[in-house]
């Protein structure tokens, strides 16, 4: 839910309308609200329209979508490479100490790896309905396609880290939104402006197909009595709704969650790879990680839990927002423990069912 209609999905079809159609606007006569409204009400009828044919989403993002989005983040990126001659300066004061720690958790408000776990469902949806059908090549598969997208990825935002920071002679920047945005006016003039415009489009556009389609897919699946076209239908409206609300009310919202949100999703990922089916594990870890990730984003929504936060601000990493590090380890390693004696007192139970 959070990573669609709460979330992810009204917050994209915001970028969307911030950085593609804005810009454009000028002095409007309407007032911004309306404005909203009448973007959204295209935008999500598009939404809508392509997510009730799941099959297709390959087609237009392999033939059309896809590479057109590249090739704009390529051509922005090169020119600015070519174009902007200044030497790098020092980081800003938030990026003079612990910089690797604070880009990762600025890292949580992409929504890359809550995205995954919505995105990994349509993956295997859509090989299936190709006929792939063997476990061993769906893994395959899967993993191909984690390698391409996790490395497009990494590639992006390396080129457009690169980019900010030759930006930096021209001034600061409140956002990565304003940065870009100035760039591609300097850099391309009206044309940079439209290009950067299409890149946001095309990128909020397409996640907020996939993840529609991926929430449709979810919910029909352990709900059979909700058919998907009304998932997707209910996803969409809720999510209109909520876009409606406003870009910076949205990110108030999302923000805290989100720290609450991804340590946990981040464990989600790293134990599926080590710990299968240990469930004492996963329980043990989640636990105590839960904990702090939970008083993490209470105390960014503003709650004071005075004693339990002085506790918690003891613990390692807890200065630069990993708090949860330590306590997801322990829980594990309990978890872990936990598991080897559960299996070793089943197997003595029968050892002694055999001898007698």
């Amino acid at each position: 839910m959070s990573i669609g209609p709460f979330f992810g999905i009204p917050r994209n079809a915001n970028v969307a309308y911030e950085m593609g159609f804005k810009p454009f606007l000028g002095a409007a006569s309407f007032g911004q609200s309306t404005l909203l409204l009448l973007f959204t009400v295209v935008f999500f009828l598009l939404v809508y329209f392509l997510s009730l044919n799941p099959t297709k989403l390959v087609d237009y993002m392999g033939q059309w979508i896809t590479p057109a989005l590249l090739l704009s983040i390529v051509v922005l990126c090169v020119t600015g490479f070519v174009k902007l001659h200044h030497p790098l300066t020092a980081p800003t004061k938030n990026y003079q100490s612990a910089s690797l720690f604070k880009g990762f958790i600025d890292g949580y408000t992409t929504m890359d790896a809550l995205a995954a776990l919505a995105f990994g469902i349509v993956i295997l949806t859509t090989l299936r309905q190709k006929g792939i059908s063997n476990k061993k090549e769906l893994t395959s598969y899967t993993v191909k396609a984690g390698i391409v997208a996790g490395t497009a990825l990494a590639l992006v935002y390396l080129a457009i880290g690169f980019l900010g920071a030759k930006m930096a002679s021209y001034g600061t920047f409140d956002n990565g939104t304003s940065l870009l945005s100035s760039a591609s006016t300097i850099l391309l003039g009206t044309g940079g402006k439209v290009l950067l415009g299409l890149i946001f489009t095309l990128a909020c556009f397409t996640t907020c197909v996939g993840l529609t389609i991926a929430c449709g897919q979810y919910f029909s699946k352990i709900y059979p009595k909700a058919s998907y076209r009304l998932v997707v239908t209910v996803v969409t409206v809720v999510s209109f709704l909520i876009a409606n609300l406003g870009l910076n009310q949205i990110i108030f919202v999302s923000v805290p969650f989100l720290v609450m949100a991804y340590p946990l999703t981040i464990l989600l990922v790293t134990l599926s790879f080590f710990f299968k089916g240990s469930q004492k594990v996963y329980a043990g870890t989640m636990l105590l990680t839960g904990i702090v990730s939970l008083n993490d984003g209470l105390k960014m929504f503003g709650v004071n839990l005075h004693g339990i936060q002085s506790v918690m601000g003891t613990l390692p990493f807890a200065s630069v927002g990993l708090g949860w590090v330590v306590p997801a380890i322990v829980g594990g390693a309990i978890g872990s423990v936990l598991e080897k004696f559960n299996r070793t007192f089943i197997s003595t139970e029968l050892e002694m069912k055999k001898a007698s």
